[in-house]
């Protein structure tokens, strides 16, 4: 029988999960499998991959074949190399301690490696998180200077009206005050006139016959 290390899918439309299993090779993709070996979760970043090492190694010496996409998680995770270095073990090529040493090595400076890209990318969404605030703080400035502006205008109107209405008051003020004045102008010139024709008036009502009488009695005094 040959086994086959691949993927079987799981999780939800658009956020798949996956199952590392080691299967026959005659079996569905998502059927029955002889071993579950780990989880591969490609929805975050970097992808989060749980994985047995040791059992994963087991099948690989097994003669169990890894499909592409599993041989690269295997990789990944370091299951490759250590099938590599268990291989020089049989042949005589190195001792069990010198191979883990150089896995044990290896995993530490993998284990920089994603420190690093995890330290990136967490960078990398903070200057984008700051650039889109940014953005966002130009936009509303610029909503609020183009509101400005379209309020300036009528405040500059109502203020040119406050500003003209007090000069309007002030010139129609001498036409009313002249036109209440002229009444008492009148009141007051009228005794005078009445008393400076008073004589006149007099004088062209008496009779010839009246100023004879007069003359006499002055005369006779």
């Amino acid at each position: 029988m040959s086994v086959k290390i691949r993927l079987q899918r799981h999780g939800k439309k658009g956020k798949p999960f996956y199952w590392i299993v080691a299967a026959d090779a005659r079996a569905k993709r998502d059927g029955r499998f002889l071993e579950k070996l780990g989880t591969y979760n490609p929805n975050t970043n970097p992808a989060t991959v749980n994985l047995d090492v040791d059992g994963a190694v087991k099948w690989l010496q097994n003669g169990a074949q890894p499909t592409d996409t599993a041989k690269t998680i295997l990789s990944y995770k370091g299951a490759m190399l250590k099938n590599h270095l268990v291989g020089g073990v049989r042949k005589g090529a190195l001792t069990e301690e010198q191979a883990e040493e150089k896995f044990q090595a290896w995993l530490e400076e993998k284990a920089g490696k994603v420190a690093s890209k995890e330290e990136n990318v967490a960078k990398a969404k903070s200057e984008a998180k700051a650039k889109a605030l940014e953005a966002e703080k130009a936009v509303n400035e610029a909503r609020v200077a183009a509101a400005v502006e379209e309020v300036a205008p009528e405040v500059v109107e109502e203020e040119v009206a406050e500003e003209a209405a007090p000069e309007a008051v002030e010139e129609a003020t001498p036409e009313i005050v002249a036109e209440e004045a002229a009444p008492e102008v009148v009141e007051e010139a009228a005794p005078e006139v009445v008393e400076e024709a008073a004589p006149e008036v007099v004088a062209e009502e008496t009779t010839p016959e009246e100023a004879t009488e007069e003359k006499k009695e002055e005369s006779a005094e």
